[in-house]
């Protein structure tokens, strides 16, 4: 393996004594750094920690009595034109930047410095690693993820953390009905009118047709899904009949109709963190990706294709009540997220708020009388490992999540997928790859009927 020019300049001196390790060896995961640029109106600052840590930018802040936040996308750019480097190594002296070193760094024998194009690792000894940031400082600033117990699997406790949640951070009374206490709005009449729709055994497309329509608004949505490119209809859409009955059909139209009227009865939260997709981005790419593995699943395992896609639609509604209950502590939620890209966003939400979008999220559909398909994907769609009554919805979210991560899609932190995860669906892996290869190429046309949905 090569060093760039660049990587060998900042290393100086010390550039002849690294050991350089091929990514395939057994470098010891936790020895390898990472490094965050961010800035204020102070100026820019990088920060160093172990690769595995979360960056606690609250605390990183009160130390430093600043405001920071990750470095804006246009100039990270900018500095990698610079570099010539897509991913920057825990080097200092690339930017010259101020640094900030974590005290933990500092416990470590070895560091590693990953260069993921190369394909290739930089291994130092400490005393090299600390001559090359003599002139950082030090401050502790960053926790081990292992030390946050997040609620995964007892969905029985989550009543009362989300309780002392609000308690602890909001002025709000706690009430006999979530909803009441979280002073949201009732749950928007054509969602619960479609909802007593699906449990009718005798309902009929002409039964959803006049719920739509009465709607003009869903109404108007439902026809430009049906006369978008994705779904290329051949001839022209003129109705919501001829929107159901020819292009869309019953069950995506009903579950497509609950989310946006769900989807709507809360603003969407004009802060997000940089460089996340927005939610109806996030909801259209869970609801086509669960929407594909479940129709790839054999007939005796698969389960119901609209509620699998409902769940997809629905699995982030506890974000926006997040945004919605907790407001300024929602914006501090927006920059530890931006700084901690690889750590899921249950491990933040537990730290900063005791309780997680996918706990508060399960309880409002509880509440609102929803499918329990789709109130177990939401509770459990961050524990592929869990087994119990419909778990192959969950199942569903996670895998799809994931392999649009791979993909590129900013869906939240990567995990490993291995072939049991497809083994446990009855999926044929290379089948479900090259799916997912098309879902992603298909780009565009996903990110239109998302626009459709952010536009009602």
């Amino acid at each position: 393996m090569e060093l760039p020019v660049v990587v060998r300049q900042a290393l100086g001196d010390t550039a002849n004594s690294v050991e350089l390790r091929d990514a395939t060896s057994a470098s010891a995961a936790d020895t390898l750094l990472r490094m965050v640029l961010l800035s204020d109106d102070q100026g820019k600052l990088q920060v160093i920690c172990r690769r595995q840590d979360m960056i606690d930018i609250a605390a990183l802040n009160s130390r430093l009595q600043r405001s920071l936040r990750l470095l804006s996308g246009t100039e990270l750019g900018r500095l990698r034109e610079r570099t010539g480097l897509r991913e920057l190594p825990a080097l200092p002296s690339l930017t010259g930047y101020p640094t900030v070193v974590d005290e933990a760094v500092d416990t470590l024998s070895v560091v590693g410095l990953e260069l993921p194009e190369q394909g290739g690792t930089i291994v130092l000894s400490d005393g090299d690693f600390r001559e090359l940031t003599a002139g950082a400082q030090r401050l502790g600033f960053a926790v081990d993820p292992d030390t946050i117990s997040v609620n995964l699997d007892r969905p029985e406790e989550d009543q009362a953390q989300l309780h002392t949640a609000i308690k602890r951070f909001t002025g709000l009374r706690i009430q006999q009905r979530l909803d009441d206490t979280l002073e949201l709005p009732p749950l928007p009449e054509t969602a619960q009118r479609i909802i007593h729709l699906r449990v009718n055994p005798n309902a009929m497309m002409g039964d959803l047709v006049d719920i739509v329509e009465s709607d003009p608004s869903l109404a108007a949505q439902v026809v430009s899904w049906a006369s978008s490119s994705f779904y290329a209809a051949a001839g022209q859409v003129r109705s919501v009949h001829d929107a159901v009955s020819r292009v869309l059909g019953f069950d995506l139209v009903m579950n497509l109709a609950v989310g946006l009227s769900l989807g709507r009865a809360l603003d969407q939260p004009k802060l997000k963190p940089e460089g996340q997709v927005d939610y109806w981005q996030q909801a259209i790419w869970q609801a086509q990706s669960a929407g594909v593995l479940a129709s790839m699943m054999p007939r005796g395992q698969r389960p119901v294709f609209g509620l699998a896609y409902l769940s997809g639609l629905l699995h982030n509604f506890g974000y926006l009540v997040l945004a919605h209950v907790f407001p300024p502590h929602f914006q501090k939620l927006c920059r530890f997220l931006e700084v901690n890209g690889h750590i899921d966003s249950s491990l933040i939400e537990h730290y900063l708020l005791g309780v997680t979008r996918e706990q508060i999220g399960t309880q409002l559909m509880t509440n609102w009388g929803m499918p329990d398909e789709v109130t177990q994907a939401i509770r459990q769609q961050k524990n592929p490992d869990f087994q119990g009554e419909y778990d192959v919805y969950p199942r569903l979210l996670w895998l799809g999540r994931q392999l649009l991560i791979q993909r590129g899609i900013a869906l939240g932190a990567a995990e490993t997928v291995d072939r049991a995860h497809f083994l446990a669906l009855g999926l044929d892996q290379a089948e479900v790859e090259a799916q997912f290869d098309d879902l992603v190429g298909n780009k565009d046309a996903v990110m239109a009927i998302a626009g459709m949905m952010q536009g009602h």
